[in-house]
């Protein structure tokens, strides 16, 4: 096999850049985003004693120290320095999941026992309705151009913010059973589904799951790169 195809080909210099831009924009617009977001979840989960509710609000803390990393990652405007942060990168990226999956899960069991009992939140509702509008768009744009540009910290900031819609629904759907019938046992169950998806998704982090190797010119067979090889970024 010649050493033309046998090494992975990305993107040429010119469009790795317009995708570096990219992804500073698409991670500026999810940092200002999530920090709203923060301080809305974590006031009205205050009011209402909701654990799911602030535990929604510390999802959005993750997520913006997710994607500040990227951000810190991305502002190195040489190659090869972007690719040197990419393990710190995706580190942080993985600590901050497990820190908020043992907040929420304690949180949850604390309210389970009887030591706590959410109350109704419509602005939490509203929220939670906002960011499953919000959260896939943002997701979407960001894992493309991750995935072009190689990057296994930007895949894994994409699926942080991807999971910020999953919870969003897992979220009003417990705000939602316990406004209408009264089920304050929706909060916390809500809240321990949060902690298990965040666990799977740090450990992926971890590891540098998620990242397909970047795509090659018309013509030139893309070759995987080996396992441990980009700290994981290939499935």
């Amino acid at each position: 096999m010649s050493a033309a195809t046998s090494m992975p080909l990305g993107p040429d210099p010119a469009r790795r850049g317009t995708l570096a831009k990219r992804i500073r924009l698409l991670v500026a617009a999810t940092i200002t985003y999530n920090a709203v977001e923060a301080i809305v979840a974590l006031a009205a989960g205050t009011t209402a004693s909701s654990t799911a509710l602030i535990g929604f609000g510390l999802d959005s803390v993750v997520e913006v120290s997710s994607a500040a990393a990227v951000a810190w990652q991305f502002s190195a405007r040489d190659h090869a320095m972007r690719d040197a942060r990419e393990k710190t990168a995706l580190r942080i990226i993985a600590l901050s999941f497990f820190v908020l999956a043992a907040y929420v899960t304690a949180d949850a069991v604390r309210s389970m026992t009887g030591m706590g009992e959410a109350n109704r939140s419509l602005p939490g509702i509203v929220l939670a309705a906002l960011s499953m509008a919000v959260m896939p768009v943002l997701s979407a744009a960001e894992r493309r151009a991750g995935r072009e540009i190689g990057s296994a910290s930007v895949v894994a900031d994409s699926k942080q913010t991807l999971l910020c819609t999953y919870l969003s629904a897992v979220l009003l759907a417990g705000l939602v059973l316990n406004a209408a019938l009264g089920w304050s046992s929706a909060d916390p169950i809500a809240a321990l589904v949060i902690a298990a998806v965040a666990v799977k998704e740090g450990s992926d982090a971890w590891r540098g799951k998620g990242c397909c190797a970047p795509s090659v010119s018309a013509g030139m067979p893309a070759v995987r790169a080996e396992p441990g090889e980009a700290f994981g970024c290939c499935d």
